[in-house]
C-alpha cells in the first residue's frame, strides 16, 4: 500500500476508534442528520459534536452541507471503502500465509508417515 493510502487508512481507523464517532456513523447509516440531532443522540454539546464531525470529515467518513444556520451530515462512503480495502489486503495476505503454513505442515506430516515403519502385525506371527 502506498504511503498516502496508508495514512488515509490510519485516519479512518483513528476516527472509528472513538465510541461517539462510531455512534455518529451508525446513526448516519439510517440517513442524514443535523448537528443538533447528533449532539442530542450523543448527550454532548454541539461544539463537542462538531469536533467529532471534523475528525470524521477529515477521514472521509462523513460530509456535511450548510443551509442557512443548519448543518446536515451524511455518510461519505469513500472512507469506508478505504478501510474495507485495507482489511481486504490484510485478509488476503494472512490467507496466503496460512495456506503456505498448511502446505508446509502437510509436507511434514507426509514425510513423517513415509519414514516411520509400520508396527508389527500380531496376526502374522506364528502361533505356538
Amino acid at each position: 500500500m502506498l504511503n498516502h493510502e496508508s495514512a488515509a487508512a490510519d485516519r479512518v481507523f483513528h476516527a472509528l476508534a472513538e465510541a461517539n464517532r462510531r455512534a455518529i456513523i451508525q446513526r448516519l447509516t439510517r440517513g442524514p442528520a443535523t448537528v443538533s440531532e447528533l449532539a442530542r443522540l450523543l448527550g454532548v454539546t454541539v461544539a463537542a459534536t462538531v469536533q467529532h464531525l471534523q475528525v470524521l470529515q477529515t477521514s472521509e467518513l462523513v460530509r456535511s452541507e450548510k443551509a442557512g444556520r443548519v448543518r446536515t451530515c451524511q455518510i461519505d462512503p469513500s472512507g469506508l471503502r478505504r478501510a474495507e480495502g485495507w482489511l481486504r489486503l490484510q485478509r488476503t495476505t494472512w490467507e496466503h500465509r496460512l495456506d503456505r503454513l498448511g502446505d508446509v505442515l502437510g509436507e511434514s506430516a507426509t514425510d513423517h508417515t513415509t519414514t516411520t515403519t509400520p508396527p508389527d502385525d500380531p496376526s502374522k506371527e506364528p502361533r505356538s
